[in-house]
């Protein structure tokens, strides 16, 4: 694989689950993109640096604020930035909610490496450029 896109490189990682974050994080780094990660939704919203992310991964269930929560809040506030969800309990609806409100992608836990890199080029495309802004 290429590197990422300079303009879809930064990723805030969100998951209450210490072992996901650094792996994930290091997953990431890996593939060439900067990741940043946060215990909970609330930190992340609270951390000011929103808008340095091109792209959310959040795990669905967190306490404080859910995955769903987080992407509504988002979308309330007007702010369209590719959120991807993922779950080690994939059920149906929640699945459908995500995706109605504008979840990029959905995954359920485990995932391989090579279904979290389409999730993020599939949100690559939806990423809003400076035109659309």
């Amino acid at each position: 694989m290429s590197d990422p896109d300079p303009h879809f490189s930064n990723i805030a990682i969100v998951d209450d689950d210490e072992s996901v974050r650094v792996g994930l994080r290091s997953l990431l780094r890996s593939y060439g993109y900067e990741a940043h990660a946060y215990d909970s939704a609330l930190a992340l919203l609270a951390s000011g640096a929103l808008g340095d992310y091109h792209c959310i991964v959040t795990d669905l269930q967190m306490p404080g604020m859910s995955g769903i929560e987080l992407l509504e809040q988002l979308r309330r506030d007007g702010n369209r930035l590719p959120l991807i969800l993922m779950t080690a309990f994939p059920e149906a609806n929640l699945c459908k909610r995500a995706l109605q409100n504008g979840a990029s992608c959905f995954l359920s836990k485990p995932f391989e490496a090579n279904e979290l890199l389409r999730c993020l080029n599939q949100a690559s495309g939806s990423f809003p450029t400076h035109a659309e802004e």
